[in-house]
């Protein structure tokens, strides 16, 4: 029996190129690699209020559903952002903060604690960082501003809300609103950092600008760790669902995963908004591929047209499923969790947060795509 309120449609493509590269590569180290996730791990777990977030057993769905298991990281309450991005962009501005300070005063070894401190203000207070945002990413770079000692400048799309744009005002940030769509607004940050000076923190990379979203990715990847500690003993998943967007967490999440565990990894599907699938559309055409359009979907965190070149390539190689689901799945996703299925705890997730979710549900509706997705 399906969870949903009515039949949804549900569009699936097979990845060929995964079957046959199985192991973690040298293309895909370039990436992201272990010696940057321990850096990150050990600078990210030091600052002021670090604590993994839940990993939540769904058992009562799981039985609904008519599986063995589901579980789910709640990322509702990190650092207070309430968000697994408060783990990247931060930690991006952070990185690029130190390089900035050892460039203009040739000191090196300077610590988030100095940052914290003060001790270096004379210096940070004349940086400014910035990106382009749906919200979440953009709170994250705000908060990392206000918290380690820089200015800030966010941009945001036609159609975010004024909720979220006060959200980021709240860390200090200024926020520009510009016309068109998300990838619009990435253009106009980006032009507006070369004529001003700015530093662009964005999550998304491109041809010229790779070492701020690879830093991005990485703190992501602490996350994934707290999840492989956080699975009980013996446990492993036989699959990961997660949102797509530009691709950077589906890449940090398949990323870390893929070198802990190899050739015995779980199978990787990414999931799209229908209004939204640059992935989607990048895995049926074998390339990355623009969506145009105005990316008009409530799941607004993933309402990204363009994919991230660093993502592509673990994708491209990594991900063996890609689907994309409707609006109105999220929605009913969203109701599952906060009222809980048989004994489960409610949950209490946004729109983009259970797109993974509801690929899954869908999926498990849909017999032909159950079946080709294992």
């Amino acid at each position: 029996m399906s969870l949903f309120a009515k039949p949804y449609a549900l569009h699936h493509v097979h990845n060929d190129r995964a079957t046959g590269s199985r192991d973690y590569g040298e293309r895909q180290r370039k990436v992201l690699n272990h010696a940057a996730f321990e850096a990150a791990h050990r600078e990210i777990t030091s600052w002021p209020g670090y604590q993994p977030s839940p990993l939540v057993s769904l058992s009562g769905l799981a039985s609904a559903a008519g599986i063995d298991a589901i579980w789910y990281k709640d990322e509702s309450r990190r650092f207070g952002l309430k968000s697994f991005k408060a783990l990247g962009g931060a930690y991006a501005v952070l990185r690029l903060l130190f390089a900035e300070i050892e460039a203009r005063t040739g000191r090196s070894g300077v610590t988030s604690r100095d940052l914290v401190d003060g001790r270096y203000r004379d210096v940070t207070r004349n940086i400014t960082v910035t990106c382009a945002t749906d919200g979440n990413h953009g709170r994250s770079v705000a908060w990392g501003a206000r918290t380690f000692g820089c200015e800030c400048v966010i941009y945001i799309h036609a159609t975010v809300s004024e909720a979220r744009k006060r959200a980021i005002e709240e860390f200090g940030a200024i926020v520009v609103r510009t016309r068109g769509n998300y990838d619009d607004s990435v253009r106009e940050a980006a032009e507006a950092a070369a004529e001003h000076g700015r530093l662009v923190v964005s999550d998304t990379s491109y041809e010229g600008y790779m070492d701020v979203p690879r830093d991005v990715m990485q703190g992501y990847s602490v996350m994934v760790d707290e999840v492989l500690r956080q699975l009980p003993e013996g446990r492993r998943p036989t699959h990961v669902f997660v949102q797509g967007g530009v691709g950077g967490l589906a890449a940090a999440v398949l990323g870390h995963i893929w070198e802990t565990w190899g050739a015995n990894r779980p199978r990787f599907v990414v999931v799209e908004p229908d209004k939204a699938a640059c992935l989607f559309e990048s895995a049926r055409q074998g390339r990355p591929t623009v969506v145009h359009g105005e990316l008009d979907t409530i799941m607004a965190g993933l309402a990204c047209g363009e994919v991230s070149l660093l993502a592509w390539e673990i994708l491209e190689e990594g991900a063996d499923d890609f689907l994309t689901v409707p609006d109105e799945a999220a929605i009913d996703c969203m109701q599952l969790l906060a009222r809980g299925v048989g004994a489960d705890v409610p949950v209490v997730a946004g729109e983009s947060a259970v797109a993974g979710l509801a690929g899954l549900l869908l999926a498990l509706d849909h017999p032909e795509t159950a079946r080709r997705a294992g």
